[in-house]
This record gives C-alpha cells, structure tokens and sequence, in this order.
C-alpha cells in the first residue's frame, strides 16, 4: 500500500520527487524504490520532515513510531491496519497530531477512496493536511474512529472482492465456451461500464440492477440463482469477518495481512 500510495502521490503532482523522502530499512527494497521513483530521496532512516506517512505493518507500528519519537514530526498520517489513534498517539510521544486512515490500492491510479479519523491531539488544519495527501490520490472520508474497521471491511478489502467476482465471471464464460481471453475483456470492460453507470448517472446500484433485469429473462433467472444460494447473506458475513479480522490487527503477529 506504501508503494501505491508514492506512485499515486508522485504521479498526481502532489508534490516534486525530490520533496519526499522514504525510509526503507531493506537494502534491496531501497534500491528498488529508487528504480521505480526517479528523484524521491531513498534512505535508510527517517529524515527531517513536517509530517510523516506511517505505511508500515501493524506489528511494526509500534517499533517505528518508537524511533521516530523525538524528531520533530508534527503531524502523522498513519495506514497501518487496526492500529488506533491513542495507540500511535502513545508511541510518539504525545506530541505529535496523529491521523488514522485506510485507503484502498487504486490510490495507485489516483482513483482509491481513503477514509480518515483523528486522533486526541488532531485540529482540523490536522486533518485538512491529512487530506490534502490522501485527496492527490483518490476521495477522502471523514468518519469517527470507531467506524475505521468498518470501512476497513467495505472499501479497503473491497477491490479484492471485485476481483474474486472478476476472476469467477471469467471461470464461467469459459464453462460456457468462451476462450478466456475473451471472457477476461468481457468481464474487464462489463466491471469498468457498470462503475461508470454507478458513478456518472448518481443513480444507486438497486435501480440499475432492476433496470437490467427484466421479468422473465436471463438477467432474473441469474439474480435468482444468487439469491437463492444466498449470496447476498455471505457477502455481509465475509464483510463482517474482514471487519472483525481488521479490529485485531493491532496485535497480529508477522505475516498477518
């Protein structure tokens, strides 16, 4: 997420290369950042800076604030998972503002939706900051802390679910016959028109679903199979697992995703 976020940052003019700096501890990691982003400062520890943007692991949250405690950072825009405000706020210190977020991948393409929640010290210029990062890279939304893993389980999970939807679409046009380069462009395309209905008409999912589904047709025999097989109930169960699972995060273990 880290790495999308810089491509996204950097390929939306949020700011000059050479204006951010990463740290990176992994020698090989490094050297494949600065392949990657030309003229962002690569460098081993944490440098100067006004704010920082936590892209770490949970489980390595809290060794990371812990060295950059000190250093002056005023504010800190954190994306690691499960890891609450008053946590972070602790770990540096209490003295630095602290903004929690989950953007999800497509931040990369400058098309991701993040949401934000501030911490004990955070003013609204806090947030505003905070914002202004995240907004380079897709829409922001504000949201009150307790609904972070919320929205952890609805957007930042959920352009894996599109892509389990994707790649089982794909599975069935070749059942059905179709070569799978085929179904890939069918399904490929179809997702991208449908988000675009969604997002340019304003109009809401169930009346473009209706709109598609006529009495008697193929369209109402599918939704009936879905329904049926209550598809409708798993996906609200996997959301709430996903929901669960973000809320523990902040002591996984390594390896945890």
């Amino acid at each position: 997420m880290g790495s999308a976020l810089l491509a996204g940052l950097v390929a939306g003019g949020w700011a000059e290369p050479d204006e951010i700096a990463v740290a990176e501890r992994v020698a090989a990691a490094r050297d494949a950042l600065r392949a990657r982003f030309a003229g962002v400062v690569v460098a081993e520890e944490p440098v100067a800076a006004d704010g920082v943007l936590l892209a770490v692991k949970p489980y390595d949250t809290e060794a990371v604030c812990r060295r950059l405690a000190g250093l002056g950072f005023r504010h800190a825009l954190s994306i690691a998972a499960g890891i609450t405000t008053g946590s972070l706020d602790e770990w540096l210190g209490g003295e630095v503002a602290v903004v929690r977020a989950m953007p999800n991948t497509p931040v990369q393409l400058g098309a991701g939706v993040s949401v934000i929640a501030g911490g004990p010290r955070t003013t609204e210029a806090d947030l505003v900051w905070a914002e202004g990062i995240l907004a380079a890279v897709g829409t922001v939304v504000r949201l009150p802390e307790a609904l972070v893993d919320a929205a952890t389980g609805v957007c930042g999970c959920g352009p894996a679910y599109l892509y389990y939807l994707a790649e089982a679409l794909i599975a069935a046009g070749a059942a059905a016959g179709l070569d799978s380069g085929t179904a890939r462009l069918l399904v490929d395309q179809t997702l991208y028109g449908a988000a675009r209905m969604i997002l340019e008409t304003g109009r809401p999912a169930d009346v473009l679903r209706a709109e598609v589904t006529s009495p008697g047709g193929s369209t109402e025999a599918a939704i009936n199979v879905l329904e049926a097989r209550g598809v409708r109930r798993t996906i609200v169960e996997a959301v709430a697992a996903a929901v669960v699972r973000a809320g523990e995060l902040g002591g996984a273990q390594p390896g945890a995703r």
